[in-house]
């Protein structure tokens, strides 16, 4: 039986885990934006419940800091081999209940797996420097140590790959998770739960090393954030909420990991190879019905270039298959419920007023009562507000530039959000000045490939009112590590640093090899 017939066959999901499964709040009904059906309902975790597992994985912490790293990284491969045992059952769940297609759901299933085999490695490779000391006899040492029990706060639109970007480098460095998803998609983070936590169990270790908390408003949330036994939260999602959960962590000395907004631009330059940018730039804004943080929002095209590459889009956006994300061959699914429908509306009604033209789509589309729109492009001026903002809907704004690439890098940088960009160019200068200090001050930077598609080796996460996290791969582990310094004296004697001396003229505890200065 799959995850998605088990959950269909119970009448009561319990969406709070702390070694044990149990969950005392209200009941909530998990919707499929597919067809508006209910899919299962979900009990959400009660303030109670949330002590309950906080105090759960606080005491999994205490044992799971002092397993070996390469032995807690055993633990991530077998979860990794797990995942991908069950890779088309939980694909199936993230399809039903947030919409996305099911190649791409197969795909993010997948960045779980690559994590997990990432993470697996790094339990052989963390470690500090030794560093050239100043006093004699002295060694300089820095190293890392597990930080503790850690809460993961996701989105909707990566329901289960967000949270294994966090939960595999956390647990081989050593700390614990509690991981709190989207109320909208809990159905596909409770199987992952149950998966991780049979492989923990399975190897003798306490199964709340990896806890889940369901909850459909602000308390759970909340109760996290403050909980000063939790040294690190990361948190993916909006600007507004981010900035709320930055100053609650802040407030206690907290470390936060946010990952916010993107309003991700796409330079095209007379020197681009048109069909291969608008491939990219199409795939970039419908991909996952235009709710991904990387998604393509603007398209900005030299003038010479502009009626070609515009044209080449117009054609292509009708060709979009929409419909049943669970056919392969559709190319675009619902959006994730109503409210997101109405956000769109409310977008493409900001784009009439502020001067805006609507080239083609938009519209909502009757199919099967599900959350379905037909992708829209609109031509923009850089300055009009509504371009600023991030609207999680496949929402396409292009305009021109008629100057050198530095224009087109200013009107990329010119928004309040900071996490993906690209330019599509052949010329080796348009591409340095792109790259370089003067360039996008994105987080993601890429040449002649999309905004979206990031891979987990290298670092993710953007500037500015995105937040400045870094999660998966690189050297983004050191997040959930605590830094220590160590100054080891072998010497026989006190020496100070920067040549102070500080001595009553003799020794106090006879004579030394080197003295002291």
């Amino acid at each position: 039986m799959t995850y998605l017939n088990e959950f269909k066959r119970e009448q009561r999901v319990i969406g709070a885990f702390g070694g044990e499964w149990q969950a005392g709040g209200d009941a909530c009904s998990v919707l499929s934006p597919i067809d508006g059906q209910p899919i299962a309902q979900v009990v959400t975790a009660s303030p109670e419940d949330g002590e309950r597992v906080v105090t759960s994985a606080q005491r999994a912490f205490w044992d799971w800091r002092e397993v070996p790293a390469p032995e807690r990284a055993e633990v991530v491969r077998q979860i990794g081999e797990a995942l991908r045992d069950a890779k088309e059952a939980i694909a199936e769940v993230v399809t039903a209940e947030m919409g996305k297609t099911i190649a791409e759901s197969r795909g993010e299933v997948q960045e779980m797996i690559d994590i997990c085999d990432f993470a697996t490695g790094l339990g052989r490779q963390i470690g500090g420097l030794t560093l050239p000391s100043e006093r004699r006899g002295h060694r300089l040492i820095e190293q890392w140590h597990p930080l503790g029990p850690i809460a993961v706060i996701t989105a909707f639109n990566f329901p289960v790959a967000v949270w294994a970007w966090n939960m595999a480098l956390a647990l081989v460095c050593g700390d614990t998770v509690i991981w709190k998803p989207s109320s909208k998609t809990p159905l596909s983070a409770i199987a992952c739960t149950k998966i991780a936590a049979e492989v923990l169990a399975r190897n003798g270790h306490p199964s709340a090393v990896t806890s889940l908390v369901v909850g459909s408003g602000r308390e759970i949330g909340d109760r996290l954030v403050t909980d000063p036994r939790l040294p690190l939260v990361s948190y993916t999602g909006s600007v507004a909420i981010g900035r709320h959960i930055g100053r609650l962590v802040q407030e206690r000395f907290g470390k936060a990991l946010l990952e916010l907004g993107g309003n991700n631009a796409v330079i095209v330059t007379p020197n681009a190879d048109i069909p291969m940018a608008v491939q990219a730039v199409f795939f970039g804004a419908i991909g996952t019905s235009g709710q991904r943080c990387t998604s393509t929002r603007r398209l900005i095209a030299h003038e010479s270039v502009y009626a070609d590459v515009l044209e080449r889009l117009r054609s292509a956006y009708p060709q979009t298959t929409i419909g049943d994300p669970r056919e392969e061959q559709t190319l675009m699914g619902p959006l994730v419920d109503v409210g997101a429908v109405e956000a769109m509306q409310r977008a493409l009604a900001a784009v009439r007023d502020q001067g805006g033209r609507i080239l083609i789509g938009g519209q909502p589309l009757d199919l099967n009562g599900g959350c379905y729109v037909s992708p829209c492009i609109v031509e923009a001026d850089p300055g009009m507000g509504i371009v600023a903002e991030e609207t999680f809907a496949p929402i396409l704004y292009v305009m021109r530039y008629s100057g050198d690439v530095d224009q087109a890098i200013a009107l990329n940088n010119g928004v309040p959000q900071g996490l993906s960009s690209a330019i599509f160019s052949n010329d080796i200068v348009e591409v340095e000045r792109f790259l370089g200090a003067l360039g996008s001050d994105c987080g993601l930077a890429n040449v002649n490939t999309g905004t979206s598609g990031a891979e987990i080796g290298g670092a993710f996460g953007g500037e500015k009112e995105t937040g400045g996290g870094r999660e998966s791969g690189s050297d983004a582990w050191k997040t959930y590590m605590r830094r220590q310094t160590s100054v080891i004296n072998a010497s026989g004697g006190i020496a100070l640093a920067q040549g102070i001396r500080f001595d009553l003229g003799q020794p106090l505890t006879g004579e030394t090899q080197h003295g002291t200065r």
